[in-house]
């Protein structure tokens, strides 16, 4: 398995806690995001990704994309520890809690989106962080409503899955924008306990090998 991603990308993050959580090697080929003009719009991983983002996961002739895609294949090709709920309502309550992370919190702090910002509309870094720090408070403060009445350890159950895997790496760029996460109690306490286990804690940014300042 050849897995291009990059340090600081929630999606690659995602990807690395559920490899740890899986047990499952594999080998790195970083994608930094930032050098030379991004070295996701070369012509060899335009190839291998027509996107250009991160991550790609390279396996038995396939090409996957999308983290979300790419944490779903790894729970069906290795079903221990499961990622998702048995029960079928379960599953759509912790998908949807998992795509409104990935699908629109995410998505407004992508690296190209925040290019876009300052290239185009000219926006300066206060204004950009202002930017993050709004869709991502709102996001998160809505993903904490939907797991207020929860009375496990981690989002939906007692065992972290797929709905922690994409918390824990949007709470990591709440940080980083400057994010007032006092008001997610709940929140917290599920970041907290997922990053006491090892495989949260292997998989963060600072402890990658293409890790920069």
């Amino acid at each position: 398995m050849r897995f291009h991603g990059y340090f600081r990308s929630s999606a690659s993050y995602r990807c690395r806690i559920a490899f740890g959580l899986k047990h499952v090697e594999y080998d790195l080929r970083p994608v930094h995001l930032r050098r030379g003009g991004g070295e996701q719009n070369t012509p060899d991983y335009r190839q291998l990704n027509p996107q250009g983002l991160v991550p790609a996961l390279e396996t038995a002739g396939l090409v996957l994309t999308q983290s979300l895609a790419i944490v779903e294949w790894l729970d069906e090709r290795y079903p221990e520890p499961p990622l998702l709920p048995a029960d079928s309502d379960q599953r759509a309550l912790v998908r949807g809690f998992a795509q409104a992370i990935a699908c629109d919190i995410h998505p407004l702090q992508n690296l190209r989106v925040l290019r876009f910002l300052t290239s185009e509309l000219e926006l300066d870094q206060a204004q950009l962080d202002r930017w993050c720090q709004h869709w991502i408070g709102e996001g998160l403060m809505a993903c904490e409503a939907l797991i207020a009445g929860n009375e496990f350890d981690f989002a939906f159950g007692d065992a972290p899955g797929l709905a922690d895997i994409c918390l824990v790496p949007q709470m990591y760029s709440a940080d980083r924008f400057g994010v007032d996460l006092e008001r997610m109690p709940r929140l917290r306490a599920v970041r907290d306990r997922c990053e006491a286990l090892p495989a949260f804690a292997a998989a963060h940014p600072s402890r990658q090998p293409d890790a920069d300042a």
